[in-house]
């Protein structure tokens, strides 16, 4: 598969999943009547989903693979730490207002995603 190609599938499985996410929370928020517990249900399915999109679509990788799983969620680990410190930290220290700050986190969190997943979590791994 071109990188072209699978720039865009990963572009469309985040889009997806980030749709996804913003509805689950909502329809969770009405059943549940807790932002706490309707963002943590939304949130883990939409990893799950994410991984599984990603996985099998972008990357043509196999679904079951602890490893690559465990990979994927140091990712998502690691990605959280950068937007809380874009949002927290460099946001506030350069004068960015809170939407400018998210705004940035939207355009630099992809591509570090995207690294990540290129060059680490589906890299095959040498068994020696």
């Amino acid at each position: 598969m071109s990188e072209r190609r699978r720039i865009i599938r990963f572009a469309i499985v985040g889009l997806g999943v980030a749709g996804y996410y913003m509805l689950a929370f909502l329809g969770l928020l009405r059943v549940f009547h807790s932002p706490w517990i309707a963002n943590a249900l939304a949130f883990g399915s939409a990893i799950l989903i994410q991984y599984i999109g990603q996985t099998v679509w972008t990357f043509g990788q196999a679904l079951v693979v602890p490893a690559q799983f465990g990979r994927f969620l140091c990712m998502v680990g690691i990605g959280l730490l950068v937007s809380a410190a874009i949002t927290g930290l460099a946001g506030p220290r350069f004068g960015l207002s809170e939407a400018a700050s998210a705004a940035v986190v939207v355009v630099v969190l992809p591509v570090i995603n995207f690294a990540f997943l290129r060059l680490w979590v589906y890299k095959p791994q040498n068994s020696t």
